[in-house]
């Protein structure tokens, strides 16, 4: 197909889907911006699907004509009448959005022009290779630097001295970004003039915003050993300084080739580089896709243990890390971390965070790695690292210097933003280096001033760290000093589980039977029965629903609850003084918002908060208000939650609600029934 002929088609497009866009780009008052016009491409297909297939595999030749073409729109509606007030505007940029690609072209043999073409428009980064040159692909994957923005020549007009033509020159990426210098006159009338000589037409240079960022790919997509790729990206013109680092996007564009710059005995080759037209920022950060069979799953499952909610909980906790034996209280600990409660800003803009922090301390072979794994698989985006090869820099952000100029690139709390971060060996981290994760983990920015750059990222992310105690564990002394942690770093985690090897003969019994069975080869049926162990693909999905579905509500029975139980800590708080601080009793709120998340509901009832206190006990080092809690390694799951635990919630109302709390949670459970 001709290029006028596309232009006109184009044209018509335009006109008939995106009018109203156009008239808006008319009537703003600047004529000097950049405007872009998003169009989709289903609907493109839709309306010419050849032309749409051209657009597809040949858009250096198509998407500049799409450009004209609106302009050619805007002249039909000014010569129509319908827009009075507009005005001209010449720098209007098409950009494609990538909806309709996989559904059509993705992995298509498609014959254009005799030539068969294989189509495959969104591959990893890792697998992008010479095939895909020339076609629109989109790539998805976190920026990791972002670079300035700069100003650069797009194109050169230039006059022939001897027949007087002028025609432009653009711009070459391949070279450096610079603009060759014509070598013959490409004039035919009335005959070739093949003149060498031409002059440069100095008011007529057209300049464009230009700026280069860095993407990599998800590291969830890997294998073990397998390095991420990144790839460059370059944004021009309305795309610049749309994303910072550590965003997630997906990035629509064509795929060529750039020298890489000039450096002494280094090679210079061909490197891949992405130059984008269109852009979208994926502010959910989650690939999950949830159908609606699987909530109405999730509904159904609630409904048969409407009368035993309990026994429905920890059919899901079974689910986590269900390779390890018992420890209840940590799966429970772990669920309500990647779950986490309501983010709350006030009226001044003050932001209280809805993530939660868990940390794992305890003795050498207590599953602490298993669980820091196992949670890297059902967060949506996660980063694990470990404290002996972490540094600030690395955890944070770090200034690198690229072709003379300072960029930032990001680390593993601004990659983990919106997911978990897991950190093993959390004793292994120099002092220096753990204070930098200070603001991250209760502002959740990270403040970097470096090689002349000032600026604030997010690190909204989980922080789930696991450490060994410094020594022998002491009972009798704080958190601080077995951990060799710092009060303030402590203050900050809303969990802390200690895991103490405790010799036990009965608990060895069970769990060495339990191992020997896990290493037998399995037998029986693969479906997926609910009611009694979660798959891991059902947990991930039923964690991002609950997490975007529910947004839970304290009731006044809850506020009673955790504002007792918190006085009750501050009265007597001697041991624990890095614990019990007000970040405590927002520990409370977050826990008691995720239980009830957990529990599919949008309210927050006393059992949520008596849980979140439960959770909480378990972090102190004097003896728990509840006895039988005991060691977080040794507890293991009951048969009837629901009428095993008044004794725990007995306990709990006669110590922080009172002799009245106390006699109806007693009557409760006589009876069956929960109290609400």
């Amino acid at each position: 197909m001709d290029t006028a002929v596309a232009k006109d088609q184009f044209t018509t497009f335009l006109l008939k889907h995106h009018d109203k866009e156009l008239k808006s780009i008319m009537c703003s008052t600047d004529p000097r911006i950049h405007y872009p016009l998003v169009v989709q491409y289903i609907y493109l297909l839709e309306f010419h699907q050849p032309l749409a297939e051209l657009l597809f595999f040949q858009p250096n030749v198509y998407l500049p004509s799409f450009d004209e073409a609106a302009t050619l729109a805007q002249q039909v509606i000014l010569g129509s009448g319908g827009c009075k007030n507009g005005t001209l505007k010449e720098f209007v940029h098409v950009r494609i959005s990538p909806l309709g690609f996989p559904a059509y072209i993705y992995k298509l043999v498609i014959c254009i022009r005799g030539n068969w073409m294989w189509a495959e428009n969104c591959p990893n980064i890792g697998k992008v290779r010479v095939k895909h040159r020339g076609v629109l692909l989109t790539l998805k994957g976190t920026v990791i630097r972002s670079g300035a923005i700069k100003m650069i020549e797009g194109e050169k007009e230039y006059e022939c001295r001897k027949c007087k033509n002028r025609f432009k020159v653009n711009v070459d990426l391949e070279n450096i970004n610079s603009t060759p210098k014509p070598t013959i006159c490409g004039s035919q009338r009335p005959k070739f003039c093949e003149s060498m000589s031409f002059q440069l037409i100095q008011d007529n240079k057209v300049c464009n915003d230009y700026q280069e960022i860095k993407i990599q790919e998800s590291t969830q997509i890997l294998g073990v050993g397998a390095i991420p790729r990144s790839i460059p990206v370059i944004l021009k013109d309305d795309l610049v300084d749309i994303v910072k680092a550590g965003d997630d996007v997906s990035v629509t564009g064509i795929l060529t080739a750039k020298w890489s710059s000039d450096i002494k005995d280094v090679r210079c080759n061909l490197d891949p580089v992405l130059v984008a037209n269109y852009v979208r920022t994926n502010e959910q950060k989650s690939d999950i896709d949830i159908p609606d069979d699987v909530i109405m799953k999730f509904k159904q499952f609630w409904s048969d243990f409407k009368d035993t909610p309990l026994k429905g909980r920890n059919a899901i906790l079974r689910g986590i890390c269900p390779q390890v034996f018992g420890l209840f209280t940590v799966k429970l600990a772990v669920a309500l971390t990647l779950i986490g409660g309501v983010q709350h800003v006030d009226a001044s803009g003050t932001k209280v965070r809805g993530e939660s922090h868990l940390l794992l301390v305890g003795d050498p072979g207590t599953g602490k790695s298993q669980f820091l794994k196992f949670a890297a698989k059902l967060s949506n985006r996660s980063v694990i690292t470990t404290g002996l090869g972490s540094t600030s820099a690395g955890l944070t952000v770090t200034a690198v210097r690229d072709g003379g100029e300072w960029m930032l690139e990001a680390g593993a709390l601004v990659l983990a933003d919106g997911g978990l971060c897991c950190i093993d060996e959390f004793n292994s981290m120099r002092e220096h280096d753990r204070a930098t994760i200070h603001e991250a983990m209760e502002q959740q920015t990270i403040s970097i001033a470096k090689a002349g750059l000032v600026t604030t990222v997010n690190t909204r992310t989980i922080v789930f760290g696991a450490t060994n105690p410094k020594g022998q564990y002491d009972p009798e002394e704080s958190l601080s000093v077995n951990t060799a942690l710092s009060g303030p770093l402590i203050s900050r985690f809303d969990i802390v589980l200690v895991l103490l090897d405790t010799k036990n003969p009965e608990w060895d019994s069970v769990v060495s039977s339990h191992i020997l069975a896990e290493a037998e080869p399995k037998k029986g049926n693969d479906d997926e029965d609910l009611a009694k162990i979660w798959p891991l693909p059902m947990l991930r999905r039923y964690i991002q629903f609950v997490k975007g579905c529910f947004r839970p509500v304290l009731t006044k029975e809850a506020e009673k609850v955790i504002s007792s139980y918190y006085q009750l800590q501050r009265r007597s708080a001697t041991h624990n003084a890095a614990r019990t601080t007000v970040r405590m009793l927002e520990s409370l709120i977050r826990l008691a918002q995720a239980h009830a998340r957990l529990m599919f509901r949008d309210k927050v009832t006393r059992l949520d908060a008596i849980t979140a206190i439960l959770c909480v006990e378990s972090s102190m080092t004097t003896s728990a208000i509840v006895d039988t809690v005991g060691n977080a390694l040794h507890s293991n799951f009951t048969e009837n939650p629901d009428q095993e635990s008044w004794k725990e919630l007995y306990v709990l109302g006669k110590l922080v609600g009172g002799i009245k709390v106390c006699f109806a949670a007693f009557a409760a459970y006589q009876h069956g029934a929960l109290p609400q």
